[in-house]
Order: structure tokens, then sequence, then C-alpha cells
């Protein structure tokens, strides 16, 4: 018998069979209700279906009245209005209704079919019981939350002044009155709804599940509040949308749906429900896992839960053997790999066991375990032989053979038949270098011990003769004879302190001494292996440069520290501050280059989760790059923990996922560290360079939290031929030569030693200078301690002297001899502070000025000291003048720099200054004037910067309040919502952040003097009207829109 999937199949089926039923009497259309009976059954809730069902079955109700023209046959018309009476008819509809009357969106469509069809019998009869039928209908129908529920108050009102006009002001007051909670739910889920039409209408299949899985997730969250048990049936049915709609099909919804009614269900039962749910209201479980295992025939976890629902339910073993055969009779099983099969038969043999092991089992079911245990195992076998051939080592977690180890040791009493399954797994290469496999055995054989028959001794022996568990020491000499084992430290520890508890001196010696030589010999292994990395990475150095930031071409303007001659130049490597030589050369703690795979002909509908299913067995995954395109296989890149493992995922290139053969190839020297591009470069000018190089998978900026000066990025190739064409334009000039571009093959652990007068110590930090002393005069002071090559003193815009230079000396010894010499010395009646140059690579704020001609973006100076003067009013504007032209920008990616913000926004008016602040995600923009500033604030409000990222105005004090994005490229590692605004804006955010703690600065004062972040406020200067209202707030949306029209006004008259 045929057994469709999804609501249209099932119409489509329905369909056919009903062509030639007309032809071929009564009994065919009864098969076809009987088809229809069926669909209903594994598409409860759809609307089409029901649609369908009801529809033909009144049509046969019309067909089989006398005087119709459909032309039955005499006998066949009185048989029919036996069987498809009006009673019949109406019934359905009524079922249909309360079937799908939660469907808040579209139950109105079966309603109005349904109402329209009893108003056209009323027309035809008047009765005063029809009457009051219908009125009643509408009172149900009114108290129900629905999308159409204005159009149904229309048809009520309408209806009342036909039939029922003295009533009709009572009736609609009531109606009103008691629907006040219906349209209260109803304007509670309209937003949601909203996006589900939104999501629909750009034909977004992403966006449409994730518009589906926040409205899912949130009306889950609403069953135990208000109203309690209408909100259950409210997500039963929005839950009936889903799944005979666009999510039939969807695995993570359907877990969702089965635990959702599977939670109500142990709630009821246990008594810890703070809402009594009817049972013809609570679906069965069985009937939900039933239809959930025809939609996704796939999921082992659901093939899972209907075994054990079963087992729970009582049914018998015939009942259950038959699901475990329609599951191992389903071609789709083993569509993601063996995961599926295997929690499959855990199932099963769980179910076994559990049986077998009951006090009270029957011998007929200590039989059936005793056989379908070690069955299930060699099923399983022969299903990963068959799929994988030699490669199929079994499961890494060795679930069943733990299972039938159980029952062997607990039922049968078979310890050795049980250590028999260990010493069996012990000889799989999977199970013997995993020291986790050991350890299980060690604690199976422990335990075995202590329940053993005697006196269960002490576990510090005093004297010989006393029981030792000496099988469980035996385990611990197997295990460190596998000489690739993973953790052979680990085993080690166990083992020592094993012996110390339960063994004798002698063989605590013995295990001394076994500890000492194998560890001389993992210390080796150990060595070889770094010996081969070692090796291998200078083999790579030999042909790749290092990663790392090369400087412009020319000299930045901006930058207030003048750059050093070239060959003097300093390399910034744009990471985060070391803290010793020896931390620069350690490994990389992630080396993406070399643990990563890329994962091709994938099937379209292929998800995140699915790979991360597929590939699970081979190794632990740090993250998943899934590329999916309209109409285009989709492309992954599978980064795992260690190069090991991603040799590990190769075995699966040529594999099956679903129905696709899918390729699995290295991703080693696929990625180009690329540098020394124009600022204002962003993901679409690097795609146009390498255009012709290669299909390009990925561009990855580096996050500029922590250092504005960042300006690098890792471009990732689909193959490595693409990224060696790409290294040709290495030197490639941009802008003019302004810009020479540097394209390296990424290697992380290959980094340089820094070089340049501050890495050698010979430059100098000199303060306190006498704001009159130029280069020549300090130049004089260092020239009696040794030749000086340099002199730089930061200046202000206006050119004043800040009192702070950096000199560079020689040699480092001449730099130790004007330490020694001139630190703590008076010059002009100032105390100087001699010092070498700290290393601050590190710029938390970034500031360009003046307009589209500026340099953005400054390039770092040796000392990473930028003399911008940043003080407000340096062109004489009042504080005032200058709050009302600041625009206070929100939402600004960690990955844009001010060069690429300002390229954004400078088509919206001249820009005085902008300041970028990353690890806020805001940037503060002073425009030439304020009705500039009003007019760019209206339209920078919702202005898209990147895919789904959009910019937002706000206030100054809005930016300093949020923290910036917390980025987690990991699928192994949870997303932290950090930003406040963020979680405001996400449903899915169920608590707010902590307020701010603001503390008052003791002692300080206001202006610049006081300390600002971690808490500290400055204190609030008075007005002159001694009021202490500050003279000028921020601007909000409101006074930008009202300047801006106010502006627009003036200019008109």
């Amino acid at each position: 018998m045929a057994s469709p999937v999804g609501e249209d199949n099932w119409l489509d089926y329905v369909e056919q069979n009903s062509r030639g039923a007309s032809a071929k009497g009564l009994e065919a259309k009864v098969g076809v209700i009987e088809d229809f009976e069926r669909a209903i059954s594994v598409e409860a809730g759809s609307l089409k279906v029901w649609m369908a069902y009801c529809e033909y079955f009144w049509s046969l109700y019309a067909d089989c009245q006398p005087g119709s023209d459909a032309g039955w046959p005499a006998d066949e018309a009185l048989l029919g209005r036996e069987t498809f009476s009006l009673d019949a008819a109406l019934s359905l509809w009524q079922r249909g209704y309360e079937a799908v009357q939660y469907r808040l969106a579209d139950s109105h469509e079966l309603w109005n079919r349904w109402i329209e069809l009893e108003m056209e019998l009323l027309a035809r009869t008047r009765t005063d019981n029809g009457v009051r039928r219908i009125t009643q209908l509408f009172r149900n129908r009114l108290e129900v939350p629905h999308a159409a529920w204005d159009r149904t108050s229309q048809m009520f009102s309408s209806f009342l002044s036909e039939y029922s006009r003295k009533s009709y002001e009572t009736e609609m007051e009531q109606a009103t009155k008691r629907a006040a909670g219906a349209k209260r739910i109803y304007e509670a889920r309209d937003p949601h709804e909203m996006k589900l039409v939104q999501a629909a209408k750009v034909d977004n299949p992403d966006a449409l599940k994730e518009a589906w899985s926040e409205y899912l997730d949130w009306e889950i969250r609403q069953k135990n509040k208000k109203d309690g048990l209408a909100q259950f049936k409210i997500c039963i049915g929005l839950f009936a949308r889903a799944l005979t709609g666009p999510l039939a099909l969807d695995e993570p919804t359907w877990l969702n749906y089965v635990v959702f009614i599977s939670s109500a269900h142990s709630e009821q039962k246990t008594g810890r429900a703070k809402l009594t749910i009817p049972q013809d209201v609570l679906p069965n479980m069985l009937d939900v896992l039933q239809r959930a295992i025809r939609h996704i025939p796939w999921s082992g976890t659901i093939w899972a839960r209907y075994i054990l629902t079963a087992e729970e339910a009582g049914l018998s073993f015939g009942d259950i053997e038959r699901i475990k055969h329609a599951a191992t009779s389903c071609s789709h099983l083993d569509r993601d790999g063996m995961s599926a099969v295997l929690e499959m038969y855990s199932a099963w043999c769980g179910y076994l066991k559990r049986t077998a092991m009951d006090p009270n089992a029957s011998e007929e079911s200590i039989d059936l375990a005793e056989v379908g245990l070690p069955s299930a195992l060699e099923d399983v076998r022969h299903w990963g032989k068959r799929r994988y051939g030699d490669a199929y080592q079994g499961d890494p977690n060795f679930r069943l053979e733990k299972i039938l180890i159980q029952f062997l040791t607990e039922q049968q009493e078979d310890v050795d038949a049980a250590r028999a399954v260990w010493n069996q797994l012990s000889a799989i290469e999977l199970h013997a270098n995993s020291y986790d496999f050991w350890l299980h055995w060690y604690v199976w054989e422990i335990a075995v011990f202590a329940s053993s028959k005697g006196k269960v001794r002490s576990p510090t022996p005093a004297a010989p003769g006393v029981r030792i568990p000496s099988l469980a020491t035996q385990v611990f000499l197997k295990a460190l004879k596998v000489r690739t084992l993973d953790w052979p430290e680990r085993i080690m520890e166990v083992y020592l302190q094993h012996c110390n508890d339960y063994e004798l001196p002698n063989t605590l010696r013995e295990a001394l001494d076994t500890v000492y030589k194998t560890r001389k010999g993992v210390a080796k292994r150990r060595e070889r292996e770094a010996r081969e990395a070692a090796q291998l990475q200078a083999a790579r150095q030999t042909q790749h440069s290092p990663d790392q930031i090369m400087e412009d071409a020319s000299d930045t303007p901006s930058s207030k520290r003048k750059r050093e001659p070239a060959a003097e130049e300093e390399v910034d490597t744009g990471a985060k501050r070391v803290k010793s030589d020896a931390a620069e050369t350690s490994d990389p703690k992630r080396d993406r280059e070399n643990t990563s795979v890329f994962v091709t002909n994938l099937p379209q509908d292929a998800t995140q989760t699915k790979v991360r299913q597929f590939f699970r067995e081979y190794g632990h995954i740090n993250n998943i790059d899934m590329q999916k395109e309209e109409g285009i296989s989709p492309v992954v890149l599978i980064e795992f923990r260690s190069p090991e493992d991603a040799q590990s995922a190769l075995l699966r290139d040529n594999k099956y996922f679903g129905e696709h053969v899918i390729r699995v190839s290295p991703a080693t020297d696929c990625t180009l560290f690329v540098t020394n591009y124009p600022p204002q470069a962003d993901d679409v000018f690097l795609r146009d360079i390498f255009q012709d190089a290669g299909e390009i998978h990925s561009i990855r900026f580096p996050s500029l939290k922590y250092n504005t000066k960042r300006r690098f990025c890792y471009v990732t190739f689909r193959d490595r031929n693409g990224a060696a064409e790409a290294t040709k334009l290495d030197g490639k000039r941009l802008e003019n030569g302004k810009y020479v571009l540097q394209v390296k093959l990424s290697d992380p652990s290959a980094k340089q030693q820094r070089h340049g007068a501050q890495a050698e110590q010979r430059e100098l930090h000199v303060r306190n200078l006498h704001k009159d002393a130029d280069e020549q005069d300090i130049k004089e002071i260092f020239s009696k301690a040794g030749e000086v090559e340099s002199v730089r003193i930061l200046r202000n815009m206006a050119g004043h002297s800040h009192g702070v230079a950096f000199v560079v000396m020689r040699t480092k010894e001449q730099a130790d001899q004007a330490i020694a010499s001139i630190d703590k010395q008076s010059y002009r009646n100032h105390i100087l502070s001699v010092e070498n140059s700290a290393e601050n690579n590190r710029k938390i704020t970034a500031t360009s000025r003046g307009g589209p001609a500026a340099p953005a973006s400054p390039s770092p100076a040796p000392g990473g000291a930028e003399g911008s003067d940043e003080r407000p009013g340096a062109d004489g504007s009042t504080p005032a003048e200058i709050s009302a032209r600041t625009v206070a920008v929100l939402g600004v990616p960690d990955t844009m720099n001010d060069a690429r913000l300002r390229v954004v926004l400078e088509p919206l008016g001249e820009i005085k200054k902008l300041v970028l602040h990353p690890s806020h995600g805001g940037a503060v923009i002073e425009f030439a004037d304020a009705n500039t500033a009003g007019k760019a604030a209206l339209a920078i409000e919702g202005m898209e910067v990147e895919s789904g990222r959009k910019l937002r105005t706000g206030t100054v004090a809005e930016i300093f309040k949020q923290k910036g994005e917390h980025r987690v490229d990991r699928v192994d590692q949870p997303v932290k919502e950090n930003s406040k605004d963020k979680a405001k804006d996400t449903a899915r955010a169920l608590m707010p952040p902590p307020p701010t703690v603001r503390r008052p600065v003791l002692g300080g004062s206001g202006g610049r003097g006081g300390r600002r972040g971690l808490g500290f406020v400055n204190a609030v200067s008075k007005a002159p009207n001694g009021t202490g209202a500050v003279p000028a707030g921020a601007k909000s949306n409101d006074d930008f829109k009202k300047m801006f029209l106010s502006g627009s006004q003036e200019s008109k008259e």
C-alpha cells in the first residue's frame, strides 16, 4: 500500500485514485474516503488535506441527492444517501474545523467555507434551531484567536442583522467582550506572523526556516503563562502548520515537537504540570512518533524514541520488533552515515536487555536477549562493512558491546564471556588507540572484582594472600603495549594509582619500572613527532614567507610620528601583544591551514547539522563554513582540532551522503595571507583583485576591537592551484604605487622575530621636554652618549610639541648609556624621563579628520603612538555646536575600519572627524554642520553595510554602554550575547544583561581630567544658571528630524 509523504503528495495520490472512482461505482468512492482518512492520520492538522476531504465528501452528498445530474444509478444513489448523509457531511466539516482551528493564519479558509454551507442550508429552511446553531458556531469561533477575526465579526454582524435583529446589540456586545482574550493572544503573535510572511515573500528558505524556529521556540515558552490551555492548543496548531508545510522534512523541528509533547506527558503523569491538559487535547506519543518516522525516516533519534515509547506504553515484543524491522527495512536510515543505525540498534538492544533483566522476566525474554544482542552486533558490523568496506571499525563509543557486556555480566553471570567481548574490542585499532576504552574496561573489571563473592578487603593490603584485582591490572599492561595510544600519560597515571591502592609491593615496584620505561618511550615518540613536525614546517618555510603585515609604500601623513627610512622600518605584525620571545615562537593554538578539509558535491538541501553528524566520528570539529548558492551544490570547509583528525576525515572521500557521492580534499595551501592593500578595501575589492586566480571560498578579516591598526586578511581559495596562482600578485602596486600588495601562503607557525630600532632596544622614549625644544636641541643632548640616528617629536594639529620625543641611537649600548646619563637630569628646568621605547601595537580607537582626501587608518608608527589631538573645539566651535553636528553610529561590525566606514558615510555629507570604537561596536561622526548631520542621521538608520548587518543611530553615551560583538567562529563553543542592544533585538534572549555599575570619581572634576570607563563618570559641570544641567545634550533621532525639517522650512522662507 502506497504511503506518500507530505500534504501535497497525499493530495496528488488521492486525486489520482479519485479520477476513476465515479465510473467504478460506490465501492471506489468509499475507497477514496478511506484514502483521505489515511491522509489525515499522517498529516494531522493539514489544512489542504482537510479542505480537499470535506469538499470531496460534500460533492458526494450533493451528487447522490434526488434531482442531481451526476448520473448515479438509482440503487447506488439510495445507498449513497445513507452513506454520505447531510449529518455525516456537516460532522466532517466540524471535524476538520476542530483539527485546524488553532492554525491562526489560515484556519479561516475552512471555517468560511463551512459556515457558508451552513448558512445556505439555513436560507432554505429558516428554522429557529438553525439560527441558534449558527449563532453558537459564531460565538465559539470568535473566542478562538485567528488572523481574520474582524471579518468573522462582520459576518456575524450580517447574520444577526438578517436572522436575529432583536438580539443584535446584546449578542455583539457579549461576543466582543468574550473575544478580548482571543484578540490579545493573536496580537502577541502578530509580529512573528509578519516575519513568516516577509520571509516567504523573499523566497529565502534559510530565512523562512529561521523565522519558523524563532516563532516555535517563543511559542513553547508561552504554555505555562496566562490562558495556558489555549496557549498549548495554539502551540500544537503552530507545529501542525510547520510540519505539514515548509518544515515537513526538517529533523530538528520534528525533534522539537516530539520533546515538547513528551515533556507535557511527563508533567501530566508526575503531577508537576501547572496546567491540566485533557487527554483529547494532548496528542498520543506513539501517533506523533509514527508520523515523525514517516517524514524523517533517516533520524536514528526518532526511531530510538519510537522503540522506547512503545516499550513504555507496554506494547508486545512482536509490535516493538515490527518497529525495529521497519527501521532496518528503511532505505534512508544510513543516509547520513552509521550514526542513525547505531542509535536505533542501541534502543533495540537496550529494550532487549531491560526486558531480560527484569526481576519478573520470563525465560522467553531472556532467550530473546541472549540471541538478539549478538545478532544485533552482527547486523551492525555487516551494515558498516557493506557501506564503508574495511574502513569501518565499529562504533567509537561501543554502545552495543557495552549493553551485551552488562547483560552477560549481570543477568547471565558469565564474566568470562563478557571479558571475551572486551578482548575482541581491544583487537580493533579504533578502540585500542583510545585511552577512554581502556579506562572503561578497567572500571568494569574493578566492578566485577568488588561484586565477587567473599569479603571485600581494604584498598591498601597489609599482608600477602589477600584478594587482588589482578585482571584489572592486566588491562593497563595491555594498554601500555599499544604504541599508538592517544593518551598514554593518563593510563600510566591511573595504573600507578590502582597499584598503590590494590596491589602488593612487588607489583607496585614492577608498575613503577614499567611506567618509567614507557615514559621514556613516549618521550621519544613525542620528540620524534615534534621533530617531524618541525622538519615539515622548516620545509614549508623555505617555500613560503611568514605571515606579517607589511607597511604602505608611502608614508601616511596622518601619523604624527614620522616614519624611519625604509631600510630601518619596523614591521608591525598587527597581532596581539606578546609577553615574551618564547611566546612568539610557540606553536599556534589553532592551525586552520593544516586542519581543514573541503567537502563538495553535497546535495542542495545539506545543512551544517547533517554535515557535522556525517563527520563527527572522524574527529573533533572546531568549525564548519558552508557556502550556499541557489541552484548550486554547497561547498563546505570543515576545520578539525588536529591535522590527524583532518587526515581521518579524508576517509569520507567518495562516500555516499544521501544519494550523492561527495568529494573530500585537504585545504592545505589554500589560504593566503594578504596585507598592504588600501585601507578602504573591502570584500568586493579583494575578490576583484583575485578574480582571475581561481574561485574564492571566503575572505576573513580580523577583529579590530583590540587593535584598530590591523590591516590584513585571509583569503581562502577552493583549491591550492587557485591559491598558488594568486601568489603571483605578490608585489602588485595599487593606487599608482602607493601600496605594494603582499600575498603569501598563510603559515601561522612561521612568525619572524621583530626587528628595528624598538625591537633592538635602540629607541628611547623621552618625556617632560620643554615645549620649545626642537629636534636639534634634543640631538645635542643625546649625542653626548653616542651617535643619534633620528629624533621625532610628537606634535598636535597646530604643530605644538607635546613634550614627548623618540630618539633612536646607533647601538643598544649607546641607548643604555643615554638612559644612565640623561634620565632624571634637568634640561631648561624640566626633569627629563628617558627609558626604552615600549612596544604598543594596540590602539582600540581610530580617528580620521578632514574631507574625502584626508587619510584614514594610519599606518602604525614604530612606537605605536599617534600624536593626533582629539580635543573638541580645536576649530573654535563651542561644545553645543559640536554636539549638534555629531552623530553616533551603532552596529558597526568590528572588522570594519574607519576608512571603510568613511567611504560608506561620506556620500551623506562632509565629515570633519570620525572616531571609530570597535570595542563598543560604534563610531562618533562629526559632520560639517548640524543640517548635514540631521539628514545623515535619517539616512544612516537601517543602512546595510554587510550581509545582514544594519547600522542604527543613537547617542554617544549609548556607544559606551554597549559592548562590542562577541565572535565565535566555532561550532563546538556556544555564542555569548554580550550586547544589551543585541539582547533587546533578539527574541531568543531570555534575560537582560546586568546594569552598568557607576561610581563617582574621588576628587574628580569635569572635562578631561576624570577617569573614563570601568564604571567611572565625570562630574557634571554647573550651568551658568546654577541648575546643574548640561548646556547641550546628545541628539536623538527625533531631535535630528526636527532640526532637518526646521532647516528645510527656513530654506523655503
